[in-house]
């Protein structure tokens, strides 16, 4: 059996998506992978980051992760997204890295990736699950395999019952309202699990 490679991709703002990048990175090491957790580039002027004091602090603590390039799309066998909620749709941020996958796309390196995501939004009826669904459009062009959670753990229910991927609610501040973290670290180690039959399968 082959261990199999995760690359945890996010974009955050004021943090959410960073701390479910957090867990899931922290249930794929669980399921044995082995973990990259990378961010998507920033392009929003500064000006409009430092006028939010938790966009800043967050775009401070997050200098240190490395941005993703698209070698970590190559060499992930599983690849967990986390974004939040822009009017139903993924962050521009995102859009655009996911926009600059043509080449690989074009060279068939993206097919039968394992794929899963995440998201976030300031109330539950405020896009989240067709968030998740417009990434997952993506991800059918690329050929890749999603791995929605579904309804295949209790710890789900807890969370809101989302089963196209966790998704949670955030308040003013920045703190989420559910309790996710346990859904996250199910749905993260459902991916890797899922990785490993196709993985080990297409080596035989």
């Amino acid at each position: 059996m082959s261990n199999v490679n995760l690359s945890v991709i996010y974009y955050s703002s004021t943090g959410a998506n960073y701390q479910l990048a957090q867990w899931a990175a922290d249930g794929g090491r669980q399921a044995g992978a082995e973990v990259r957790i990378l961010k998507v580039p920033e392009h929003a002027p500064e000006a409009a980051i430092h006028a939010n004091p938790a966009w800043k602090s967050h775009y401070d603590e997050a200098k240190t992760v490395s941005e993703v390039s698209e070698g970590d799309l190559e060499w992930a066998d599983a690849i967990i997204f986390s974004t939040p909620t822009r009017f139903g749709n993924v962050a521009a941020q995102m859009k655009q890295f996911l926009d600059r996958t043509g080449g690989l796309w074009f060279q068939g390196k993206l097919v039968n990736k394992v794929v899963s995501a995440m998201t976030s939004a300031q109330n539950p009826h405020g896009g989240q699950e067709q968030t998740i669904l417009a990434l997952y459009t993506t991800m059918y062009h690329w050929g890749a395999i999603i791995a929605a959670p579904g309804y295949t753990d209790p710890v789900l229910f807890k969370a809101g019952g989302n089963p196209y991927g966790t998704s949670v609610s955030v308040d003013q501040n920045g703190k989420m309202i559910e309790d996710v973290r346990e859904a996250v670290i199910h749905q993260a180690k459902r991916t890797v699990t899922v990785a490993k039959w196709v993985k080990n399968g297409q080596q035989h």
